[in-house]
């Protein structure tokens, strides 16, 4: 069903946002705090053409209290030749788990996208290293498949039990998996004490971090400023803001 997308969606407009409409193909729960949810894409894949890449988001349109609320979302196992992708979702209170938990065969949902965006870094790392949470667990998932043959060093942040059921796509042999539970400052804590030892040179290691965004903040000013990376070399993405819902 289509929403009124307030200033935001005016904003938007202005800066050349594509408007597209996804219609829900089933849904599935993951874990009981984690559920996908499968749509047709409305075109967006057609449309996307080479554009298409690796951590692809979607501004995502939700109601709530009779407001339009725009989620961030990343497209998981787009297929542009069906037009179908998937969306999964990290669930808690707020107006995009709200929905994701009711998502039946046939409701829709509008979306805008503007703004996403990817370099691969050159020259290409011999490690990726890799920070996130279940929020950001899809656009990890396609970084890591995105680089087949590259190592990785995986910093998980979890909060449920049930997280270590989550569908990380990491292959033993390749990819070292890191957990770090949810509480205060350990992420921060467990990679300032861990990453160092794997960057030889900071001129050609490479970080992908999307967490909340004080987290996203405090690492990448850690490893610009005291590891010394270049900022082409760091990709630091705020994901979501605590106590803003969902």
């Amino acid at each position: 069903m289509a929403v009124g997308k307030g200033w935001e969606g005016v904003v938007l407009k202005l800066l050349r946002g594509k408007d597209f409409t996804f219609t829900v193909t089933g849904a599935q729960d993951v874990t009981e705090h984690y559920r996908r949810v499968h749509f047709t894409d409305g075109g967006l894949l057609a449309a996307a053409g080479d554009s298409l890449h690796p951590t692809m988001w979607v501004r995502v349109w939700f109601q709530g209290a009779g407001k339009p609320h725009q989620r961030a979302y990343t497209l998981v196992d787009p297929d542009p030749e069906a037009g179908t992708f998937s969306f999964e979702f990290a669930l808690h209170d707020g107006v995009a788990s709200e929905w994701a938990r009711t998502a039946a065969v046939g409701d829709t949902i509008d979306a805008t996208v503007q703004g996403t965006g990817f370099t691969a870094p050159d020259p290409a790392p011999e490690r990726l290293l890799v920070i996130g949470d279940p929020a950001s667990l899809p656009a990890v998932n396609s970084l890591l498949d995105a680089h087949p043959a590259t190592p990785a060093t995986v910093w998980l942040e979890t909060q449920h039990a049930s997280d270590a059921d989550l569908p990380l796509r990491a292959d033993a042999d390749r990819h070292d998996v890191r957990r770090v539970a949810r509480a205060g400052t350990a992420l921060v804590d467990r990679v300032r004490a861990e990453l160092p030892a794997l960057v030889a040179d900071p001129e050609s290691a490479y970080v992908w971090l999307a967490c909340d965004t004080a987290t996203t903040r405090t690492l990448t000013a850690y490893l610009r400023k005291e590891l010394g990376l270049p900022k082409q070399r760091v990709n630091g993405l705020g994901y979501w803001r605590p106590g803003t819902g969902g």
